[in-house]
């Protein structure tokens, strides 16, 4: 189906790909995973033919289709909703766009009427006819109301564009669709949809994520970009990740024989195989693993950050006092009204399905922000650790990492070089890494060094706005067993559905109406359909 020959990619000294032959067939999703940097959102505007390669080429085969997610959001705001979905099928937009100039024409000559005849059938061969009322299913199903479809683009908010753009993407059944993080900025819903949709879809899909439970719902294959070559292993994300950290561990194991290497291998694959059966993907995923073989495993040279949580004393029984709280912006109401008491040992899912709602509510229980009503207050023995969702005010000095870290230090000792470069060491800042400016640093790093400082900081209550924004998979998942592994009290807002649902053990929803809590895990809360109706009730 897509075909690359002889890759290779690279910018200055630095080669991001060389020499890479792969190719991707019908049928299957691959997740095109790898460290920040490695060349993941390159390796698809490749793909795409919006990037050229130093050497090589990508072939599509002959007649086939290939539809690409639309990372600008402000590309179609002169557009019409549906217009801008039917374009995600350019030569169907292109003949319909000619008839329609021929029509309009005031001098409709027998030339015009036989290059119509021509288009019409053209048009009728792509079903075009439908192409309005099918264009209106995905919007409707990605929850655009009918009474947006004949606005233009530039009158939607950000959110509804983002889904427009992936019903662009959708539209028209391409033979290849090519998405790069397509779960950004999409509720909790909209992503379930997507799952389903991808998971029952019968062509080709590649796609980049740093959502775990994403990249396991809806991929055949995990596509490994590692020492500037792309490998595919058949599973999804949690088990190349399994698998990798299995092998990994008997590498290290010299003296465990050959033969309890093999039988340790061989009953993994068969636990995941018998796990994979929930659906059209998952079935065709268990074929493969049944036909996996154990040389195929391989150990991964990934790094993972030692991200842990320490807490200087314990906190005692009253953590956090919420009462009445409500806040507004230029767009109107984010919340109201919203009272609560946090208990010790709780860890909170914070969700709203507008984001401004959570981030505000951070701001405002760290003082930065004041509210409009209402009052909070913090028990005497908490101490509290925040990661906001914009953290660029804490990197505006030209210091050193070391330096920068050195801000936070408790004693003498925490002060020394060699203390803190060690600390560094374990988010991967080695060697000369630890000694650069902090303001050139990408927004991964920024994360890296934020999550030093609140492991430097030892508090026991600890606030997360979206701490996956702008992580790789391996630090992602570092945070994430560490969250689960902390004593303490955590507050969290995240759009990884996988870190939600292992962390929290109660939900606490922002509304423009009120409050929703619940004791409860994610998962069961997203699917309760009490808590649905309560939902749109609260939302309308």
């Amino acid at each position: 189906m897509l075909n690359v020959s002889n890759l290779s990619v690279q910018f200055g000294k630095r080669i991001l790909f060389d020499e890479v032959n792969t190719s991707f067939v019908k049928g299957n999703c691959y997740g095109i995973i790898g460290a920040n940097g490695a060349g993941k959102s390159t390796f698809l505007k490749i793909l795409s033919k919006s990037l050229e390669p130093n050497s090589g080429n990508v072939s599509l085969e002959p007649g086939k289709r290939m539809s690409v997610l639309e990372q600008n959001h402000f590309a179609f705001d002169d557009k019409q909703v549906l217009e801008t979905v039917i374009m995600g099928n350019k030569d169907l937009f292109l003949i319909k766009k000619e008839m329609d100039e021929i029509y309009a024409k005031p001098d409709f000559s027998d030339k015009d009427s036989d290059r119509v005849g021509v288009l019409q059938l053209e048009y009728e061969e792509m079903d075009g006819w439908n192409a309005e009322s099918s264009a209106a299913a995905l919007l409707s199903n990605l929850e655009i109301k009918e009474e947006n479809h004949y606005k233009l683009m530039s009158e939607l908010d950000g959110i509804q564009k983002v889904k427009v753009l992936l019903a662009q993407a959708l539209f028209g059944n391409p033979d290849v669709l090519i998405m790069d993080e397509p779960t950004n900025d999409l509720d909790f819903e909209t992503i379930k949809w997507l799952e389903n949709f991808i998971s029952n879809y019968e062509n080709t899909v590649i796609v980049v994520s740093h959502d775990r439970h994403f990249l396991d719902s809806v991929c055949t294959h995990i596509s490994d970009i590692d020492f500037g070559k792309i490998n595919h292993f058949s599973g999804n994300y949690t088990f190349w990740y399994e698998s990798s950290q299995l092998a990994l561990r008997q590498k290290t194991q010299q003296n465990k024989k050959a033969e309890e290497k093999k039988k340790e291998l061989e009953d993994f694959i068969a636990r995941f195989s018998a796990n994979a059966s929930k659906s059209k993907q998952a079935t065709s995923r268990k074929k493969m693993l049944d036909n996996l073989k154990i040389e195929d495993i391989k150990p991964s040279s990934r790094r993972y950050p030692a991200i842990i949580f320490n807490s200087e004393r314990e906190a005692g029984d009253q953590i956090l006092s919420v009462e009445n709280l409500s806040y507004s912006d230029s767009s109107g109401k984010l919340f109201d009204k919203i009272s609560f008491n946090l208990n010790k040992g709780e860890k909170v899912i914070l969700y709203s399905k507008d984001t401004k709602a959570t981030t505000a509510f951070y701001e405002i229980l760290n003082n930065n922000i004041k509210t409009e009503t209402g009052k909070f207050n913090w028990g005497i023995t908490t101490s509290q650790s925040y990661l906001p969702l914009d953290n660029n005010s804490f990197f505006t000095q030209k210091i050193s990492l070391v330096d920068w870290l050195r801000q936070w230090a408790k004693d003498d000792e925490e002060r020394e070089e060699v203390f803190i470069r060690g600390f560094l060491g374990k988010m991967i800042f080695s060697g000369e890494e630890a000694l650069k400016n902090c303001d050139v640093l990408s927004g991964g790093e920024k994360v890296r060094c934020m999550l030093s400082r609140m492991m430097m900081l030892r508090s026991n209550v600890l606030m997360f706005d979206e701490p996956t924004s702008h992580l790789d998979l391996e630090s992602i998942t570092a945070l994430n067993n560490s969250i689960k592994k902390f004593k303490g009290n955590v507050i969290l807002s995240t759009h990884d559905f996988e870190f939600a649902k292992s962390v929290g053990n109660r939900i606490i929803e922002l509304t423009p109406n009120g409050v929703i809590d619940r004791l409860t895990t994610f998962d069961s809360y997203i699917l309760d359909p009490k808590v649905k109706e309560l939902r749109k009730k609260l939302y309308s």
